[in-house]
């Protein structure tokens, strides 16, 4: 799961939200030195990206794509299901969107100082250029892949893979509405989750 959906499965805390996005920068960070809600929130964000790494669903999407890019295909669903959550919002959330994002990007400002500094540099490029909010459309969605694909290290083609995905878009959308709820009752069951 990307930035979005992580934010949405956590309790609306402060600490809970920066331990909840924590997950994706975490490299270098001492866990036992994190106070005890930011370390829960993290331990919540690897309790979700394993239990979806593993979910029949998941497996199934990622079968999908091609050959030449079924090796990202699970960086790819990850930003994509934002997508899907977004298009879906109120059939998951009674909180409306726009008051979600607005109290998270408020939260996440309030949480620099929990955050390591790659972490707060990403944070404040989501909040001034509304990451959370783009992924409305769809090809925002092929804008942030293609970054992404620019930031690997190693020759890849992983860039374009919105086509991929615009052709895909029914049947991953299906995917994603059997695998979310399946993935709320597993974080409900689980303390630290916000659901």
């Amino acid at each position: 799961m990307n930035h979005l959906a992580h934010l949405y499965l956590s309790p609306p805390t402060v600490e809970a939200r920066v331990g909840n996005l924590l997950g994706d920068f975490a490299r270098g960070v001492v866990t036992r030195d994190l106070p005890a809600e930011v370390r829960e929130g993290l331990e919540n964000h690897r309790a979700v990206d394993a239990y979806t790494d593993q979910h029949p669903d998941v497996l199934a999407a990622k079968r999908l794509f091609s050959g030449q890019r079924r090796r990202f295909a699970g960086v790819a669903l990850d930003v994509l299901f934002d997508h899907y959550l977004l298009r879906h919002w109120q059939d998951f959330a009674s909180t409306p969107r726009h008051m979600f994002i607005r109290e998270v990007y408020a939260d996440l400002q309030r949480g620099e100082d929990l955050m390591p500094d790659r972490m707060v540099e990403v944070t404040r490029q989501m909040i001034r250029n509304d990451w959370l909010n783009a992924y409305r459309d769809l090809e925002n969605i092929g804008y942030a892949l293609d970054r992404i694909a620019g930031r690997i290290r190693f020759q890849n083609r992983f860039s374009g893979m919105i086509e991929e995905i615009e052709l895909l878009d029914p049947v991953l959308e299906a995917h994603f509405l059997s695998f979310f709820p399946d993935l709320l009752r597993f974080c409900r069951s689980r303390d630290g989750c916000g659901v």
